[in-house]
């Protein structure tokens, strides 16, 4: 997908206990990135509103995760982790990352999230899914 596609990215910076002896990024670190862009890209979405965030995240759950990666990142590289909501069912939804190193993509990566209370799927609410639409300003998901 190209890089315009993604309205929301956070920079990081690798650090060295991410990098073997060679400053090559381990590969499961991929993932923390893409989770602390995650929670920065609910964070923006929910516009500083504390208790919305919390009541997000009591009930989105990873149940699939996906990384491939193109080209490594290094220590002290500064990343930028991309990411959007690519499809929205009823009570699941799909969310694409990619991380880039400048121009270069170096990992594609989706999670799927599903939403639930005790433990068992629900509708994702209507004013998570409006503030979604309008936040990556797309038709109706």
């Amino acid at each position: 997908m190209p890089r315009e596609n993604f309205r929301f990215s956070h920079r990081l910076r690798v650090r060295w206990a991410e990098s073997d002896m060679q400053g090559v990024v381990f590969n499961g670190h991929y993932m923390t990135y893409c989770d602390v862009a995650i929670t920065e890209y609910w964070r923006e979405l929910c516009a500083g509103d504390a208790a919305w965030l919390s009541a997000i995240f009591e009930r989105m759950f990873v149940v699939r995760a996906l990384l491939e990666y193109h080209l490594p990142a290094r220590f002290d590289d500064e990343l930028d982790v991309c990411a959007r909501v690519g499809r929205i069912g009823s009570s699941s939804m799909t969310v694409l990352f990619e991380i880039y190193r400048g121009d270069e993509h170096l990992v594609s990566g989706e999670n799927i999230y599903v939403y639930a209370e005790d433990g068992a799927s629900v509708r994702i609410p209507e004013r998570l899914r409006a503030a979604l639409r309008d936040f990556e300003r797309v038709a109706p998901l």
